[in-house]
Order: C-alpha cells, then sequence, then structure tokens
C-alpha cells in the first residue's frame, strides 16, 4: 500500500437482526365481520414507501399461549387433538387464546397446562414469541418452558369437553421430537417453533433463557 494512500474505515456492522415495530397512521378502520372466538377487522392506512393509502383486511385475534414442557429425561409433551379447519389430529403443544381478561400471560399458560395435560411445574422461563401468520392476522403467541413438571391430583382435574376430550398426551424424547418436524410429521407451527426452541436450550444447558415475566412489548401493540 502507498504511504500517502489513506485508510479506508471498515464498513459500518449491520445493526443486531431484531423486527422493527412502526406506527402507522390508520386513517380508516371497520369490523366486517364479528365472529366466535375473533374478528376480521379492514384497515385503510398510509406507508412512506407507497404512493396511495392501502386498505388491508386482518383477523384481530386476542393473542394466545404455549407451554413446551419437558420433564427430567429431556421429553417434550405432545397432545394430539382434531381441528376442524385442516380435518388433522395434529400435534400440538397445551396452548390456549388470552381471553381470560387481566390474566398474566404465564399464569394463562399454567392454566393451560392444568387444563390440557394435568400438569404443573415449577420452574417456569420464556422461551420464544412469534407471530404466526403476519400478512393476514395481528395474533402474537409466547411460548413458555416449564420444567419440573409434576401431574395435579387427580381430584383437580379438568374436564375437557368437545374436541379436547380427546385429546391423547405423548412424552417425546426432544430428539425424537426434532426429527418429527424436520421430517415434516409434525407441522403445527407454535409446536415445531417450541421443539426446537426447547432442543436449542438443552444444547445450551439450559442457560441464557429469559425469565418468565420478560417484557412483551408488543403484545397488543395492532389493536390501538
Amino acid at each position: 500500500m502507498s504511504a500517502d494512500r489513506p485508510r479506508a474505515d471498515p464498513p459500518p456492522a449491520d445493526p443486531p437482526l431484531a423486527d422493527l415495530p412502526v406506527e402507522v397512521p390508520v386513517s380508516a378502520r371497520e369490523t366486517v365481520y364479528s365472529g366466535f372466538v375473533w374478528d376480521i377487522v379492514r384497515e385503510t392506512f398510509e406507508l412512506p414507501e407507497s404512493a396511495r393509502p392501502l386498505t388491508r383486511d386482518k383477523m384481530a385475534h386476542p393473542g394466545a399461549v404455549a407451554v413446551a414442557a419437558v420433564d427430567d429425561e429431556d421429553r417434550i409433551l405432545l397432545l394430539q387433538q382434531y381441528r376442524h379447519p385442516i380435518r388433522t389430529r395434529d400435534w400440538e403443544v397445551p396452548a390456549g387464546l388470552l381471553d381470560v381478561s387481566g390474566e398474566d400471560p404465564a399464569a394463562g399458560a399454567a392454566r393451560e397446562l392444568g387444563e390440557e395435560a394435568d400438569l404443573r411445574a415449577e420452574d417456569w422461563h420464556t422461551l420464544a414469541d412469534l407471530f404466526t401468520s403476519p400478512g393476514g392476522s395481528d395474533e402474537r403467541v409466547r411460548i413458555y418452558l416449564a420444567r419440573g413438571v409434576t401431574a395435579v391430583p387427580e381430584e383437580e382435574h379438568h374436564e375437557r369437553e368437545d374436541e379436547e376430550s380427546g385429546i391423547v398426551l405423548r412424552w417425546v424424547p426432544l430428539d425424537e421430537a426434532r426429527d418429527a418436524v424436520l421430517g415434516g410429521r409434525v407441522r403445527n407451527a407454535i409446536a415445531a417453533l417450541a421443539v426446537f426452541h426447547a432442543h436449542a436450550a438443552r444444547s445450551r444447558g439450559w442457560t441464557g433463557l429469559r425469565p418468565a415475566d420478560a417484557p412483551w412489548e408488543d403484545r397488543g401493540a395492532a389493536r390501538s
């Protein structure tokens, strides 16, 4: 290199990879369908990159929680349940809607674990957050890791009804569960993410996990 040639500065580093919440002006909003669990909402909004206002429909969803329950043998609890929209008894993790007014999400996850699997857990962490279908739904889901799992006394079992009355429970080694997802045999998105995150957490010796009460900044952000 010539002695009189200036040294080039290194290129700037990319910022950490993270989704970016954005506030956009919404000029119109109407509920075009009011459903039993969720509504369809039509919104007109503006984006700086668009030359004209945009109108989109979305499913307005209350949000949900899910539980990756892992026992002392590093097995994850999966449950099989009939889901009518896909005409399939798919494999899932315990999960449910955030439809109890004022309920803390972590408490809702513990409630779902008890209602769907007759289990409780002593050790809770936040495992993953996800948007299930951001092109058409504002659903947010938080997946919790539950360890130190024990059975609920029989007299406290929840009486399951409708589709839940046919739930089948199965403890699956994490490696087997991962292979079932990779092989396309387990296709529930929340279950797949729970399996992969639990598998990764085990590989790190269950360290570096977020606490159960970790901030959930964008929960409900789209419902203003």
